[in-house]
């Protein structure tokens, strides 16, 4: 299923830490009517899936009209990316419901409402979100957690994973945090060495499948992933044409690999040198290629 990840505005009511847009919310206003219903109409030849974001897409006036014409369209799938705090409303989560959305991705950073909203600095957006997750689940089981890992919690993976079981999501992805945009102006603090938060994230994920949960990791090289490699995203992720607001990528699965990661000097001596796509190019600027490790054979 190749899927169409489109953009349709910047503006967030969260301003978390760890944001790969930065500043776009104030270079870029709201995407227009017709330029978001024609890229809609344009991708409907080649995608079966969309998905809506953002910045927060929900924010953008004309998003549940968006969200009925892609289900005009017949994608078999409507996705949206979403920190959550607007689906804590019924009203809203039954109107989306009821536009055509079909599958969400609430994003949730922390245990507690002191870590959650220290990071996405918006005081009770943990509240809502969870609200959010409630509100959702009501209407289907296509729920798609995503946990940005960064210096703050890294150590609460595993508190974070029984939360969002106890939330009833389906599927839980840890992301290893992308050092761009804020994540960047605030690389002396966000980032954690990835050696450091493995044995938090290998836990949580042992405590996710012990529930039956779908887990994933993304940004996490197969070399840290030793025993683990089935839970790999990138192995999985399906063909994406990406449309922001400046410019537009065919195949954001080959711009991921030629343009947004990297690979170090041993890499190639690695069993996965093929498969494995590597860290975001800004990690070994951080943190160098001391800690990636050729793998010589996999583990039974």
């Amino acid at each position: 299923m190749r899927k169409l990840d489109i953009k349709i505005g910047y503006r967030c009511n969260n301003f978390c830490l760890h944001c790969v847009q930065g500043d776009k919310r104030k270079k870029f206003p709201k995407r227009p009517i017709r330029d978001v219903l024609r890229e809609l109409a344009i991708a409907r030849h080649e995608c079966d899936a969309v998905v809506f974001t953002g910045g927060e897409p929900t924010l953008h006036p004309n998003f549940l009209s968006f969200v009925k014409f892609a289900k005009r369209l017949n994608y078999a799938e409507i996705q949206i990316q979403t920190n959550g705090r607007m689906f804590s409303s019924v009203d809203f989560t039954e109107k989306c419901i009821k536009a055509g959305a079909n599958h969400f991705a609430p994003s949730l950073h922390g245990h507690n409402s002191d870590l959650h909203d220290f990071l996405t600095h918006s005081p009770g957006s943990f509240a809502q979100v969870c609200q959010g997750i409630r509100n959702i689940r009501k209407y289907t089981k296509n729920i798609i957690s995503n946990t940005v890992i960064s210096r703050f919690n890294y150590r609460y993976l595993p508190e974070i994973v029984k939360l969002l079981v106890g939330l009833r999501v389906d599927q839980i992805q840890l992301a290893y945090v992308h050092i761009t945009g804020t994540a960047l102006k605030n690389k002396d603090t966000i980032p954690e060495k990835k050696s450091i938060i493995m044995p938090y994230v290998k836990k949580a994920i042992r405590l996710g499948k012990a529930s039956g949960k779908r887990m994933c990791t993304e940004a996490i090289p197969y070399c840290f992933m030793a025993g683990y490699e089935k839970y790999i995203a990138e192995a999985f992720i399906p063909p994406t044409k990406m449309v922001e607001q400046s410019f537009t990528v065919d195949k954001y699965e080959e711009f991921r690999v030629t343009k947004g990661k990297s690979k170090g000097p041993h890499c190639k001596d690695c069993i996965y040198f093929v498969k494995c796509e590597g860290p975001w190019r800004e990690y070994p600027l951080i943190f160098g290629w001391d800690e990636f490790k050729p793998v010589q054979k996999k583990l039974k």
